[in-house]
């Protein structure tokens, strides 16, 4: 098999500083090309009959190779320049957002960001970019007006957004848990469901970035949400509950149980870790596990480090509020969604592994 590496220029930022990357890079092509020609002319001088050469003697012979090199070099460098140049002019810059000081700025900042997220084709350039837009202008603060702009007094801005992220979410645990359905220990089947697992997997970047953005947004709710919106649209819920139920689809495949465990049994040292892929049932527990390295075992621990981050981040920032209302019930009523079940996993086990995370237990 034949891997093909492609290198690309930094797309999101000014076409001067797109510019000024190529520079060293073009300089050590032309330098190469010119070193190559220089050390072929030069082999060629030495072993070519004296009929063949040029006139005077070799050292005259050597300077003027020299100088044919620096003369290449230069023409080498232009070339590569100018063809890093018009890479650079003619590749087009994304931009999800008018200009600060425009009208469309103070009416409707985040609407091109909406629509990009909304009707972008699925994994798309387009929406690769709009997904890493938004978690940076989200974790970051460099343009707080925009994230301010999210919490509007409607709360559909924000709706539409929090809506936005958890579609990819909901859409890997879903087949993580159509996976996890109805497994046996026949090796057919087995090599079935794992490529299902790594199809499962295949997104785990944008779902990265759609759960560090619902943390950060919904931690930075606590501060920066005047209006209330994140709880009156119910999207905490919604967050959380989205969260816990993909955290725990993939601990599943890395050989968890998801069954609710007696409270004396919580904690660290009550983790069942299974043997390369391996199946355990009992009762309703259906689990996979890799201890394989590389593939769908970095994957897997990857994205279950992404949630745990993720759920930390919004606990630590609603950790009081939290333990007030320690109660099962309580956690219950304002951080799991209503009216439905979860994609994986049911209440009760929500329920249990936030109070493990109120209690910085989970692992």
């Amino acid at each position: 098999m034949v891997l093909t590496l492609l290198t690309c220029f930094i797309l999101q930022r000014p076409m001067f500083y797109g510019l000024k990357m190529g520079l060293l890079p073009s300089i050590k092509r032309a330098l190469k090309m010119s070193l190559q020609v220089f050390l072929l002319s030069l082999v060629l001088i030495l072993i070519l009959p004296r009929q063949f050469r040029m006139g005077g003697s070799i050292g005259s012979q050597i300077i003027t190779q020299i100088a044919i090199f620096i003369v290449t070099t230069g023409v080498s460098f232009c070339w590569e320049i100018s063809h890093h140049f018009v890479q650079v002019v003619h590749t087009r810059r994304c931009s999800f957002t008018p200009p600060q000081s425009s009208a469309a700025a103070e009416t409707n900042p985040t609407d091109y960001i909406l629509e990009t997220l909304e009707l972008s084709n699925p994994r798309s350039l387009m929406q690769y970019l709009a997904f890493q837009d938004l978690c940076a202008v989200s974790e970051c603060n460099i343009e707080p007006w925009r994230r301010g702009a999210f919490f509007e007094e409607s709360g559909e801005t924000y709706k539409r957004i929090v809506t936005a992220c958890l579609k990819p979410l909901e859409d890997f645990t879903s087949k993580i848990a159509e996976a996890l359905e109805g497994f046996t220990s026949e090796r057919p089947e087995l090599l079935l469901q794992q490529s299902k697992l790594y199809g499962a997997f295949s997104d785990s970047q944008i779902c990265s970035w759609c759960a560090r953005t619902l943390a950060t947004l919904t931690a930075r709710s606590r501060q920066e949400d005047r209006y209330g919106v994140a709880q009156l649209t119910g999207c905490n819920a919604a967050v959380m509950s989205t969260l816990l139920s993909a955290l725990v689809a993939v601990e599943a495949c890395l050989g968890k149980k998801t069954n609710p465990q007696p409270a004396h049994s919580l904690g660290p040292a009550s983790i069942k870790w299974g043997n390369n892929f391996s199946t355990a049932r009992k009762g309703n527990v259906t689990a996979i596990a890799s201890t394989q390295r590389g593939g769908l075992h970095t994957k897997a621990h990857s994205m279950a480090d992404v949630f745990r981050t993720s759920i930390y981040q919004i606990v630590s920032a609603f950790l009081d509020d939290m333990r007030a209302n320690a109660k099962a019930s309580s956690l219950e009523k304002n951080w799991i969604s209503e009216g439905r079940k979860p994609i994986h996993g049911s209440r009760a086990v929500l329920v249990q592994k936030l109070s493990l995370f109120i209690e910085y237990r989970a692992v």
